[in-house]
């Protein structure tokens, strides 16, 4: 599955609506149906520990996009109420082959990582024409518009990569759009669409109202 770590070529899938997995990126996740606890639980037990984040189709849970990103559980904790709250570090997108079937309750299939070997360096990608004081403003803008939050000092002090997949993640994007940005080739390409998607919503492409 991919060049010099050892993954396997088939591993379970997750889809779940509107949650991507970005490259060097971590998701946590709240687990409580009984179907993905026992996948967590199958997991664990596995030496790579991954599970394939994927956004279903429109069409249902059987029908699923064709890239998604695979994902180590690198923290979990069980609470009392049996839920478990994991947290998946980002290994590698990968293309989905295919559906495999099985006797599990969860989906597993089989991924082919060829074409993303960026996302296993442990090197922050570059961009090179990002106007980060620009792509801030907006966001500040958007995120304003929304009533949203964030620790600008943090964001301020983050590397650009990390910058932009944390968005591409945790914006309150539609999920053909978030699908959009984790297909993106390449980090300048990513934050290209992104601050394309910042500037319709702020001119009111998704809302009836305009900031001036």
């Amino acid at each position: 599955m991919s060049r010099g770590i050892d993954l396997p070529e088939v591993i379970p899938l997750f889809p779940l609506p509107g949650a991507v997995l970005m490259p060097r990126t971590r998701l946590p996740l709240q687990i409580f149906e009984p179907r993905y606890l026992q996948m967590v639980e199958d997991v664990l037990k596995t030496p790579a520990r991954l599970i394939g984040m994927i956004q279903p189709a429109e069409s249902g849970l059987e029908s699923l996009a064709q890239v998604g990103c695979a994902g180590r559980i690198v923290a979990f904790s069980e609470l009392d109420d049996g839920r478990l709250m994991i947290s998946l570090k980002a290994i590698t997108r990968f293309r989905l082959a295919e559906v495999r079937p099985g006797f599990t309750p969860y989906l597993r299939g089989r991924v082919d990582c060829t074409g993303f070997a960026a996302d296993l360096s442990p090197d922050p990608e570059q961009d090179a024409g990002f106007q980060r004081s620009g792509f801030i403003a907006r966001l500040g803008r958007y995120m304003e518009q929304r009533g949203l939050s964030t620790d600008w000092d943090s964001a301020e002090a983050t590397d650009d990569e990390t910058l932009v997949n944390s968005m591409s993640m945790l914006l309150p994007l539609a999920a053909e759009e978030k699908q959009a940005l984790l297909e993106c080739p390449t980090l300048s390409q990513r934050r290209v669409l992104l601050d394309g998607l910042l500037e319709y919503a702020l001119h009111g492409g998704d809302s009836e109202e305009t900031i001036q």
